[in-house]
Parts: C-alpha cells; sequence; structure tokens
C-alpha cells in the first residue's frame, strides 16, 4: 500500500493560513495618528469604525455637487518595491485622484485608500500610509479610512497594490467642464515635478533593456540617484488652482496624465476647438530627455506617454492671464504660457522646433482617462 503524506494534526488558523490579524491590528493603531493629523471641518479623520463620517455643513458648503475619483500609482510601484523607496508612492496615489478632482472645480475633502499585499508588514505599510497622510495634508483633504488586505496566493510576500478613493465638492453652478472654452484662450502649463505615475510600463522596459544603473548618480544629475529621480512624487496642484476656480479666474483645467498631452487637452475642450502648444515653450526636463534618448523616442509618442514637464494646463481668458500666471506664481508654482486655443478640429497640436509633434487627426477618447 503507498505510503500516505503525513497529516496535520494541529489545529488550523488564520495565521497558518498566511493572514495576520494581528499584524493588521498593529498596523491600525500606528496609523491612526497619521490620519488624524489629516483632519479638516467636516472630519475628524478617526479610523477603527465601519465607515468614516463627512459632514458637508461642517465644510461651509450651501448646495453642492459630490465629485468623486479613484485611481491608482500603476507600475511605478514596481520600481518602487523592488528598489525599497515606499515613502513617496503614497503621495502619488492621492495626487492622482485629487488633482482629477480639482480640474472639475472641487475641492478634496475626504480620502480611503486600499492597501493589498501577499503578507504585511508593518513598517512597510506604515511607510506607505505615512506618504498617503502627507499627500491628504497637501491636498487638504482627510484621510478617513481604508482597507488593509493580506492575500497570501495573489501577490509574492513582499509585492503590494494600492487604489485611492478621494471624494470632493463643488457648489452647485460653479463646476469646470471645459464648456467655457472659447478661441484665443491661453493655455498656461504648470510644471511637472517629474515623470508622476505614468509610462511606468516603458520606464521599466528601457530600465531592463537598457542596463539603468537605478542606484547610481543619474547622468543628467549628478546629485541624485537615478531612482531617486524616476520616483519623484506627483505634484499636487489644489492649493494653488481651488482659489483661482473659485474666483472664475479659470476656464478649464486638464491633468495630464495617461495620454500625456496630446490626449487629455482635448477633454476639456468644445466641439469645433483645438489647442495648439508650444513645446519650446518651457524648459524640457532632464529626465524626460534622458527617457527619449535612452529608447530613440519619436517626439508624438513622447507627448502621447509623459507629460513632457507639464502637469496641468489652465485654459484661461486672454483678459486673465497676466493675473493667473502671478497668482500661480506666489502660491509655489513654476508657469508658462504655452499656447492657445483655435478654431478647428477638436484635439490637440503640440510643435516643438520644426517638428510638429502630433498631426491633426481627431482626438479620441480613452476610457482610463
Amino acid at each position: 500500500m503507498k505510503d500516505l503524506p503525513p497529516q496535520n494534526t494541529s489545529p488550523y488558523t488564520y495565521e497558518g493560513a498566511g493572514v495576520s490579524i494581528a499584524a493588521g491590528n498593529a498596523l491600525v493603531r500606528a496609523i491612526a495618528p497619521l490620519a488624524k493629523a489629516t483632519a479638516r471641518p467636516g472630519a475628524d479623520a478617526a479610523l477603527g469604525g465601519f465607515g468614516g463620517f463627512f459632514d458637508l455643513k461642517a465644510a461651509g458648503y450651501r448646495d453642492p455637487l459630490l465629485v468623486a475619483a479613484n485611481d491608482g500609482v500603476g507600475t511605478k510601484l514596481r520600481l518602487a518595491i523592488d528598489a525599497g523607496r515606499h515613502d513617496g508612492v503614497g503621495i502619488d496615489l492621492v495626487a492622482m485622484c485629487a488633482n482629477d478632482l480639482v480640474v472639475q472645480g472641487a475641492e478634496p475633502l475626504f480620502f480611503l485608500d486600499y492597501f493589498a499585499c501577499g503578507k504585511l508588514s508593518t513598517e512597510v505599510a506604515e511607510r506607505v500610509v505615512a506618504g498617503i497622510a502627507e499627500g491628504c495634508r497637501i491636498a487638504g483633504c482627510a484621510l478617513i479610512g481604508g482597507e488593509t488586505a493580506e492575500m497570501p496566493g495573489m501577490y509574492a510576500e513582499e509585492d503590494y497594490d494600492l487604489a485611492g478613493f478621494c471624494v470632493g465638492a463643488v457648489e452647485r453652478g460653479e463646476a469646470l467642464t471645459g464648456a467655457a472654452v472659447r478661441v484665443d484662450d491661453r493655455l498656461l502649463g504648470l510644471a511637472s515635478s517629474g515623470l508622476h505615475s505614468n509610462g511606468f510600463s516603458l520606464v521599466r522596459r528601457l530600465a531592463a533593456d537598457k542596463g539603468w544603473k537605478l542606484n547610481r548618480p543619474a547622468l543628467f544629475d549628478p546629485e541624485r540617484l537615478l531612482i531617486d529621480a524616476l520616483l519623484e512624487p506627483t505634484r499636487i496642484y489644489v492649493r494653488s488652482l481651488l482659489p483661482l476656480a473659485r474666483a472664475g479666474k479659470l476656464r478649464a483645467l486638464a491633468h495630464i496624465t495617461g495620454g500625456g498631452l496630446l490626449e487629455n487637452v482635448p477633454r476639456v475642450l468644445p466641439e469645433g476647438l483645438r489647442a495648439v502648444i508650444d513645446a519650446d515653450a518651457w524648459p524640457y526636463p532632464r529626465v524626460m530627455a534622458f527617457v527619449q534618448a535612452s529608447g530613440g523616442i519619436e517626439p508624438a509618442e513622447m507627448a502621447r506617454t509623459f507629460n513632457c514637464g507639464i502637469g496641468m494646463v489652465a485654459f484661461v481668458a486672454p483678459d486673465d492671464e497676466a493675473e493667473v500666471i502671478a497668482a500661480l506664481a506666489a502660491a509655489g508654482e513654476t508657469v508658462v504660457a504655452i499656447g492657445r486655443v483655435e478654431p478647428g478640429e477638436r484635439g490637440c497640436i503640440v510643435r516643438g522646433g520644426v517638428e510638429v509633434w502630433h498631426g491633426r487627426e481627431p482626438w479620441e477618447a480613452s476610457h482610463d482617462g
């Protein structure tokens, strides 16, 4: 008779299956002060309940519309995990959501996160959530809750994934929809802080194929390691833009994420209008030039994949251009006039030097925005 495998005679436990409730409880205790530090009118940011409350009246709203956004960090996380750089990805997570709210004129009010991993490391998770709390502080929203999911078998032990959910509000009639954009409106570009959180599948492919030395000084900046330049957190523009939106000084805003300038700028254009952008109007970031040169990437591909140094585009009336530039500069933004709105087929043309970065084919909406 064939020998049977030894039988487990010990009682089965959840921890024995790879999930530690104790570690999860320890994480909640560790991050509670981080969440509490993000408290704002309308939310006390306490953790531990089954849900988080927010009081719109206490936040000062009379007749608000709620605006919601959710997003992730994408494969930038792979670089961060492999390099042990967990502190900035939480800021990226908040930025990707909060910036999507402010482009609609909405104030981010509260944020929830989803952290899924193979095996919970409280040290790693606390660093990630500390970044989320810092992003919430920068955006002015409260971290009111979240979910930590330890899922052995779904993820490798050292791996994790992030998703964020942000809710904001704007008074009825004050939302930015793009309907107010007119011919001859000016386009103002707000500088990005680097690659932000898009194009990293291409970046990682280049890093592997070209043998980039990530833990050595960058060729374009000997004062920084290449990995740190690539993982620079996404800039959060909420505090700079919200006062101008509320003052009626902005016709529209476009957050330059996946799809780059070419696909995000037209999303706020009415039919019959196109944006024409002069790529020579702002300095091309050295990290972008490095990526482009490493892969021999065509200009149109750069403009469709990366922000190319512009993280947000503001549409303003010609008479408001100087005032808005001054206000944004005073708020700490690097801002430059980069183009204008013209009659034509809805789309975006980016010109640099003698090259036309983008032909005149019509823009088509993408699902992921």
